[in-house]
């Protein structure tokens, strides 16, 4: 699999570029748990010499310890290795998940093992305050069924399904009507009492997916959400990309006709507003006695109802020609499709089609399509990530 590249200094400092590669090292203890030198320098693609001084660096901030006890001693009468893994203290982190009709918990170790999870169903979208509040609930039950106390938690991850604004923290587009001045993160920590970091859901299921799932080992990835909207998030360079406002990778905002339906977002003719999971369903209900789900949906799909997959291989080809031309501009090595549509073969047939129709013929050789490993999940475990990641950078 292709190895994410060392991070180049792009204009800053010489300690710009060393940060960033004490952040891609961390980021492999993270993912693949304590690690020699040497796996260090194949990882990341740093050379030896620069892996040994980071990690003598972090030793010394308390970032890192040395170990022989991470992995069986393969060798016989010689010394086991000695290996390097997160200095993480005791305790936990938590992430949260908050999705338009849902909010999913997790409680887990130092290193991202989660211990204990629960989600429950919520009207979210029009509820910010009170979505807090329940997920606060959840978090100190959640840290009960674990057997963490609440005042060892380092930290907490957590995506909301709204872009956030980098300067601010705030929610502050129309897509949440009930979180607009909302600053998540700073109104969770007052409920929790620990540091809480927040991103955009699409983001972080990106991040789950490059670091535990179908993704791992690209450095170049277009994660898609298909669910109650269509969201997307961009890795690059093996970091994600959140642009100068945090808006980037907003997929299913880009226009696909100027007459179209106006979306929550104000504009008319979205993306979401053809394939969203609600349009998908208003489409194909019609034609069926029963009132449809989307899990009923993907088991029509399944048992090769030729409606339902007229339906949704028309809604992966819409959603693939404004992919090809994201991968026209930025050259993606692997599409994931994620959220409840990502398993689905005719959604990932007609992406796959179209991005092979619209694409440059070597930018859609180029590019993986595939369905996201993680389901549901995604989020979350980006959450936990991203709060690990809080906990063991340090910068």
């Amino acid at each position: 699999m292709p190895t994410p590249p060392p991070a180049r200094a792009r204009g800053g400092s010489l300690e710009d570029l060393r940060r960033a590669n004490r952040r891609l090292i961390l980021g492999h203890l993270v993912t693949d748990g304590p690690q020699s030198r040497a796996e260090l320098a194949r990882a990341s693609g740093l050379s030896a010499t620069t892996v040994s001084s980071l990690v003598n660096e972090m030793l010394g901030g308390g970032q890192v310890r040395e170990t022989t006890t991470g992995r069986p001693h393969k060798g016989g009468s010689g010394r086991p290795p000695v290996l390097v893994e997160l200095a993480t203290p005791p305790g936990g982190v938590v992430g949260v998940d908050i999705g338009h009709g849902h909010v999913r918990v997790a409680a887990a170790g130092p290193t991202g093992g989660v211990l204990a999870e629960d989600v429950r169903r919520f009207d979210v979208d029009t509820a910010g305050p009170s979505t807090l509040d329940v997920a606060a609930t959840m978090i100190r039950e959640t840290l009960a069924a674990a057997g963490l106390d609440p005042d060892d938690v380092h930290a907490a991850g957590m995506c909301v399904p709204a872009p956030i604004d980098r300067e601010t923290s705030m929610v502050s587009t129309g897509i949440l009507p009930g979180w607009r001045g909302v600053n998540p993160a700073h109104e969770l920590e007052q409920r929790i009492q620990a540091p809480v970091i927040v991103d955009n859901d699409a983001n972080l299921g990106a991040l789950a997916e490059v670091r535990h799932g179908a993704a791992r080992g690209h450095h170049d990835v277009v994660y898609v959400k298909l669910a109650s909207g269509v969201g997307s998030g961009l890795v690059l360079g093996g970091r994600v990309h959140r642009g100068a406002t945090g808006m980037a990778g907003e997929l299913g905002h880009v226009q696909i006709g100027e007459e179209g339906d106006v979306c929550r977002c104000g504009n008319r003719g979205c993306l979401e507003t053809r394939v969203s999971a609600r349009q998908l369903l208003a489409a194909l209900q019609p034609a069926h006695d029963e009132e449809l789900t989307i899990e009923r949906v993907v088991a029509l799909d399944e048992a090769r109802d030729a409606g339902v997959r007229r339906v949704l291989s028309d809604a992966g080809t819409t959603i693939g020609r404004a992919l090809a031309d994201l991968c026209n501009h930025l050259n993606p090595s692997m599409i994931v499709i994620g959220g409840p549509l990502g398993g689905v073969g005719s959604v990932l047939n007609g992406v796959r089609h179209a991005v092979d129709r619209y694409a440059q013929p070597a930018t859609a050789e180029a590019v993986e399509v595939t369905s996201g490993q993680l389901r549901e999940r995604a989020e979350i475990m980006g959450a936990v990530t991203m709060a690990v990641a809080m906990v063991t950078a340090g910068d």
